[in-house]
């Protein structure tokens, strides 16, 4: 007996099987979305270097915490999660930060991309004292800024009106 899992399943010209996803699963892409958005945005990226820069030389590569790191992931998520859920509350009505950190840990394992590692920077501190330890590394020279000369800016595709970024 087959179980109703809530998905529509296609097979394309190629034989590509897809799937039709769920009310849920187009909510969660398309919060996904605006905050790709959000994160591309040049406000958010101060407010994130900022803060970076005010406490990126107190943490050091060491198995043991410092006290003052909790203070400065509490700090860090009421700043950056505030910034991003303001937007999205503009953006989707009825909006929960809360629910939607929820939804992020429960499909944890599926997710990958920068995109997702800032996201569970507000819920796992491991992850958190990561982009920290990442941070201090190319400030202190250790490793290389790969940031540097990449630019970002939007286009279309040749023949179409539809834009990309």
């Amino acid at each position: 007996m087959e179980e109703d899992l809530g998905e529509s399943f296609f097979a394309d010209d190629l034989g590509i099987v897809t799937t039709e996803s769920s009310a849920e699963d187009a909510f969660f892409d398309s919060v996904i979305g605006h905050i790709e958005d959000i994160l591309m945005e040049e406000g958010f990226q101060d407010l994130q270097k900022s803060f970076m820069e005010k406490y990126w030389h107190e943490f050091d590569d060491d198995d043991e915490n410092k006290l003052c790191y909790m203070d400065i992931f509490n700090e860090y998520i009421n700043i950056i999660e505030r910034h991003i859920e303001t937007h999205l509350t503009n953006k989707i009505p009825n909006f929960s930060m809360a629910k939607f950190i929820e939804h992020l840990q429960m499909r944890r394992n599926e997710l990958d991309g920068e995109v997702f590692e800032m996201l569970f920077t507000f819920s796992d501190f491991i992850a958190f004292k990561e982009m920290f330890l990442d941070y201090r590394a190319v400030k202190t020279g250790t490793i290389q800024d790969l940031s540097v000369g990449i630019c970002v800016t939007s286009g279309t595709i040749a023949g179409t009106s539809q834009e990309f970024s």
